[in-house]
């Protein structure tokens, strides 16, 4: 196994884990979308009002064929990243993808304050969540090597990482 990718929807605590599980793992830890905006010299918002969805959509393939191409890293793939086929073949065979599996519920709470979601930014924002997270959770669950319930701490999910995947 290469890297790890944490996946799941928005505001299940893919980076927080992440950089629990790379400080115990002694492995680096990388903010997909953190990488895509160093790279685009945008944030992901700004690429979003720039180049659409679409093209935000093929800046984050770009990442995944990158990123797959390295080793020993604990990769926080974006809320969307893994629901496109293409971007689970660049990382399958070689790496382990984990899915982070938090009830809407739970989410709702974590991002009810948080205005830097582009998907989010709407006047139905409750629904057009419900709606995305129904979407998006059956592609996760396709997607993952291996799924972890993410309602522990965020140390506590990363030894559950740790356990899961037979990590050092």
């Amino acid at each position: 196994m290469n890297n790890v990718i944490l996946c799941g929807f928005m505001g299940c605590g893919k980076s927080t884990v992440g950089k629990n599980l790379a400080r115990k793992t002694g492995r680096k830890f990388l903010d997909m979308d953190r990488y895509i905006e160093e790279k685009a010299g945008m944030t992901v918002s700004e690429i979003f009002a720039a180049e659409g969805e679409a093209g935000f959509r093929d800046r984050e393939h770009e990442a995944c064929l990158e990123l797959a191409q390295l080793h020993g890293l604990i990769i926080a793939a974006g809320g969307g990243a893994l629901t496109f086929e293409r971007n689970v073949e660049a990382f399958r065979g070689k790496d382990r993808i984990v899915l982070l599996d938090v009830e809407l519920d739970d989410i709702r709470s974590r991002l009810q304050n948080d205005t830097t979601r582009p998907l989010l930014q709407r006047p139905d924002r409750d629904e057009a969540m419900r709606a995305l997270y129904e979407k998006r959770l059956p592609l996760y669950r396709r997607a993952a090597d291996v799924t972890v319930k993410g309602r522990n701490t965020p140390l506590g999910t990363a030894f559950a990482i740790i356990r899961e995947l037979g990590l050092k």
